[in-house]
């Protein structure tokens, strides 16, 4: 069989693939340079549209109507009498993120960037640093390949014929469910399923292991797992068969339980779209878990493409994107100085209920490296603020280096987790000595940060 021939009609000095993070790397710098970017969906990418931002702006509301309904236990007696489905929707979407996404694509077409070409189909690679974009074939002196990820759907819901959603289409689902089935353990389903059942629907959550979120330092990981088990439905199990119903849908499990809800949500996991593109026609190797090869310096094995993001990256997560964009950005303005990947003390955080947030090494991970530790667990409820918010279930717990105070690992798992963690990624990244950290700076007085204070006050250290 011949290989076919393209005739490139448009040769430029950059392409990109994608427009999450990669939209931020045609800086003012690059205006001498002809580009070329390419977005067969929304700009924005994966964040914009159906992540990070839109799901904490649900996760806020989820939020609220969940304190409301918990708030007897200081005393008040408080409840959501309505939950106006389609005006959330329109306050995320129709409000915010599709005029933002929209307003993005507009700013690449129009006058303000005329050096900048946009293409809305999807690309194939056909020859080295050449894509076929629909009927388009164009090539590139260099090309950023910052194509993204998407839901990893198993077999079993695949091809079952039976609607399921995903992260991608479940906030605009036509109207909320009164009941829910949540498939998956990770950091989306958990998220998720905080949100449905804080705006009132009945939660099911499907794990096919035994433990929820099960990545995380095991401290905080038994302590969520304790409060989904008091807040959900849960069953550890395999799904065998997806059915439809009159009333909605029916997944039936190899540990025999048999599940009804008005709709499904499948979250295992997100596969990255490296394998959507012919890598191998231009020369492109991938790791055996689907991500993009490259190196230190973001570069991949073939020359003149680079890739960031969830397509190559170790870490879904957009800042850690961002600040990939930022180095890819330095290197192929300054190739004779290039910077690394920043991939040293990366923090990440779950917005579920109780917020959850870590950065370095847990505690197996710790000792597995030879390190002699000295570890605290904080309660929440043993500061002032956390007497205000009676709280009985946040904790943060630190893991230090007993000989030299180098913080080895933090793990919060409590209100404002995301928040509190930031001093601590500070701490690492500047390699501060807990020794002297918590006494050399004030801590307000009775603020939540106290927790802080407390958990570096009770690490115990070599004499």
């Amino acid at each position: 069989m011949a290989t076919p021939t393209y005739t490139v009609e448009e040769e430029y000095d950059l392409i990109i693939v994608g427009t999450g993070s990669g939209n931020s790397i045609p800086a003012p710098e690059f205006d001498d340079q002809k580009i070329a970017i390419v977005e067969e969906g929304r700009f924005g990418g994966t964040c914009l549209n159906v992540g990070c931002i839109p799901t904490k702006m649900y996760v806020y509301a989820a939020d609220l109507a969940l304190a409301a309904r918990e708030s007897g236990h200081l005393g008040l007696d408080m409840s959501v009498n309505h939950v106006d489905w389609q005006a959330i929707i329109d306050r995320v979407f129709t409000n915010r993120i599709d005029k933002i996404a929209q307003g993005g694509e507009e700013y690449r077409r129009g006058e303000e960037t005329p050096n900048i070409t946009v293409y809305d189909q999807h690309a194939v690679f056909v020859a080295p640093r050449t894509l076929k974009i629909g009927e388009h074939v164009i090539r590139g002196k260099r090309i950023v390949l910052a194509a993204g990820s998407r839901p990893t759907i198993p077999e079993v819901y695949a091809t079952s014929g039976v609607k399921y959603y995903t992260n991608e289409d479940i906030m605009r689902m036509p109207k909320q469910p009164r009941s829910l089935i949540v498939v998956g353990g990770g950091y989306i389903a958990m998220e998720f399923a905080h949100v449905f059942d804080g705006l009132g629907t009945k939660v099911t959550i499907v794990n096919r292991s035994s433990r929820l979120l099960r990545f995380l330092d095991e401290d905080i990981s038994d302590r969520f797992n304790d409060i989904a088990k008091r807040r959900f439905d849960i069953s550890f199990g395999t799904a065998t068969k997806l059915e439809e119903t009159a009333e909605g849908v029916r997944l039936t499990l190899d540990n025999g339980d048999v599940i009804e809800a008005e709709a499904i949500l499948v979250a295992t996991g997100r596969t990255p779209n490296g394998d959507l593109l012919q890598l191998d026609n231009a020369g492109v190797e991938m790791h055996e878990d689907g991500r993009i090869k490259v190196d230190e310096y973001g570069r991949t094995t073939a020359d003149g493409i680079w890739a960031l993001g969830d397509v190559s990256s170790p870490y879904m997560l957009k800042h850690v994107a961002n600040a990939e964009t930022r180095a890819v950005q330095h290197n192929l303005l300054h190739p004779d100085d290039l910077h690394a990947m920043p991939h040293d003390f990366v923090p990440s955080a779950i917005f579920t209920h109780p917020q959850i947030a870590t950065v370095g090494m847990d505690e197996k991970e710790a000792r597995a490296m030879g390190y002699d530790v000295t570890v605290k667990v904080q309660n929440f409820g043993d500061v002032a603020y956390g007497w205000a918010m009676n709280d009985h279930t946040g904790i943060c717990k630190l893991i230090a280096d007993k000989k030299t105070g180098q913080l080895l690992g933090a793990h919060i798992l409590g209100p404002q987790a995301s928040t509190l963690i930031q001093q601590l990624i500070t701490a690492m990244v500047y390699d501060l000595d807990m020794r002297t950290f918590a006494r050399s700076q004030y801590w307000i007085h009775p603020a939540l940060p106290e927790v802080v204070e407390n958990a570096i006050l009770g690490l115990e250290w070599e004499d």
